[in-house]
């Protein structure tokens, strides 16, 4: 074989080997993204599967006490391929990031993405803790809410969640029995400023965010406004 021919032959082998790196990558990068038209074509399988079962849906079985932004997760076995032609490319079931859940399922199901990112940090969060036996509080934020203090659990910077509704990097929480929480005070600020809400002492103000998002603020502890100083604070019991 001569130099031409060894020559083209190496290259073909180099570029194989860089597609085969590159596909990875990209198809990651897809799952990553929420799209619209996929959302909606949920949205359209979960109706017509609620339609033809005389009103159930196709959703998973989970615990009473699950939170109300991660109680009803979509299971796409009961829609797909009859409702839907494949999983979404970014749900999780299918390699991606995000978990399909429906929000007011009770009244009009609407589909909507929880990031599984930030429950991967979260998990981090819970071993370091576990494996130190107590959490680190650093400040008592309101009542039996804390930051904090992730030096002594072996984090050299603080971790963070990045907010699908303003982009921002927030805060974890941890509260009395050691449960750990994303804080969207900082999300919940930007929309009151963005907007003019109906507030009211004592209601949930994280139906807001949900509002005319993709998203839902998951693994998140109830907020209310806080009529003195017009500020989102914890709705505790």
């Amino acid at each position: 074989m001569n130099k031409k021919w060894i020559a083209l032959a190496i290259m073909a082998v180099v570029m194989a080997i860089l597609t085969g790196c590159m596909y990875p990558e990209e198809q990651i990068a897809k799952n990553q993204i929420p799209y619209e038209d996929q959302i909606n074509q949920v949205q359209n399988a979960v109706e017509q599967y609620q339609k033809d079962s005389g009103g159930l849906l196709p959703i998973k079985t989970t615990e009473e006490d699950t939170p109300i932004y991660q109680k009803y997760p979509i299971d796409f076995k009961k829609i797909v391929p009859k409702y839907l032609a494949e999983y979404p490319g970014n749900s999780f079931e299918a390699g991606g990031v995000f978990q399909y859940v429906l929000v007011n399922a009770e009244t009009e199901p609407e589909v909507k993405l929880s990031d599984l990112r930030v429950a991967e940090t979260i998990r981090d969060i819970r071993i370091r803790i576990g494996a130190q036996g107590y959490p680190p509080y650093k400040e008592n934020i309101q009542d039996s809410v804390f930051s904090l203090d992730y030096s002594k659990i072996g984090f050299k910077d603080e971790p963070f969640a990045h907010s699908p509704f303003t982009g921002k990097d927030l805060p974890f929480v941890v509260t009395g029995d050691g449960q750990i929480y994303v804080d969207y005070r900082v999300d919940l600020m930007q929309l009151m400023q963005d907007e003019e809400l109906d507030l009211k002492e004592g209601e949930d103000m994280r139906d807001y965010l949900v509002q005319n998002s993709f998203f839902v603020p998951a693994y998140s502890l109830p907020y209310t406004i806080d009529e003195k100083t017009n500020e989102p604070i914890f709705l505790l019991n």
